[in-house]
């Protein structure tokens, strides 16, 4: 079992939000550096929390008997593969495309990249516990549902601890971000 205790916890490092005194998060959308790219990178990171809610929110009702088996699994089916496969696709972009454009832009970026990268690692082994205890919890729905319940039981774990996960790691990345595009104009 993924001991989810062993993952960073803590928000970056006053000195990785170099930026964020100059640019704060209630100032972004009014800036006029603030382009239709930055805003779609957010609208995903919006997209990831409420994915996370939804598949925890999905979960509580099946346990608390408010949602039968087999809507359950195809609500997980469905909503658990869109989060887990575009977060995978979205990380894989950031690592690939969107980082480096931000570290060529400024090197400060670098000190919090390391953190963020490996948020992305330790984001890959949540979600390899989270889709094999989705996949198990729908196949017991067929098979046996008290043994569903209690899969769905260690889910509501697993979907509570990717959501705290992407709270914290996503309004890191935001604010390291967004001030570095703002600042440099990045994105336009």
């Amino acid at each position: 079992m993924l001991d989810t205790n062993d993952f960073r916890t803590e928000g970056m490092p006053g000195e990785m939000q170099f930026l964020l005194e100059r640019y704060p998060r209630d100032s972004w959308e009014a800036h006029p550096g603030f382009k239709e790219k930055t805003r779609h990178w957010l609208g995903a990171h919006v997209m990831f929390r409420q994915l996370a809610d939804r598949v925890r929110q999905d979960t509580e009702a099946y346990l608390d008997g408010n949602s039968d088996a087999s809507g359950y699994a195809r609500r997980l089916s469905y909503f658990g593969g869109l989060l887990v496969g575009n977060l995978h696709g979205h990380h894989g972009w950031e690592d690939h495309n969107f980082f480096p454009e931000l570290s060529a832009a400024d090197p400060r970026f670098d000190a919090g990249l390391e953190i963020l990268e490996k948020d992305h690692a330790d984001l890959d082994l949540i979600l390899e516990g989270f889709t094999r205890k989705a996949n198990r919890a729908i196949k017991l729905v067929q098979l046996d549902e008290a043994q569903a319940r209690d899969e769905a039981g260690q889910l509501h774990g697993a979907a509570q601890a990717i959501e705290a996960f992407l709270q914290r790691h996503l309004t890191d990345e935001e604010e390291l971000a967004v001030p570095i595009i703002l600042h440099h104009r990045l994105r336009g």
